[in-house]
């Protein structure tokens, strides 16, 4: 007898005790009014920020492209991240740092708020990854 398979586990999945997964996340946030802050080495800071606190929530970075006024992220996590708590922690990581490395930021912001309140999120599939590395890693060649 035939048994017709409804899904396929990806390639690249992980274990955990109990359970098996794949979850990959595209993420982009923006500086208030779009304000191009991330230039020189102001850019290498906040890389440097974002990759220490994504080790500490546990989220390996798949591609990553620091632009003047919004961050590209494509991460793999574990199901037991709650994503908006962490992208809380990431903004408000890296906005602690910088200003405190770089005061001179808060000058160029109205209200000393580095990021807008908002940002995206899509969840990935196996069929779009490949996709989604190469927009993010060629952002800047445009």
């Amino acid at each position: 007898m035939n048994k017709k398979q409804y899904y396929t586990i990806p390639k690249d999945v992980t274990h955990g005790r109990g359970y098996v997964y794949s979850l990959q996340y595209h993420i982009v946030w923006v500086t208030k009014y779009r304000k191009p802050i991330f230039i020189g080495e102001i850019e290498a800071d906040v890389k440097e920020y974002l990759f220490k606190t994504l080790k500490s929530l546990d989220m390996k970075v798949i591609a990553m492209e620091i632009m003047p006024d919004h961050i590209h992220l494509l991460v793999d996590c574990k199901p037991q991240l709650r994503l908006s708590d962490a992208i809380k922690i990431l903004k408000g990581n890296i906005a602690r740092w910088l200003f405190l490395k770089h005061p001179e930021i808060k000058k160029q912001l109205w209200g000393g708020h580095l990021w807008n309140p908002s940002y995206f999120v899509a969840t990935v599939s196996d069929r779009t990854i490949e996709q989604i590395e190469k927009y993010i890693n060629n952002q800047k060649n445009k």
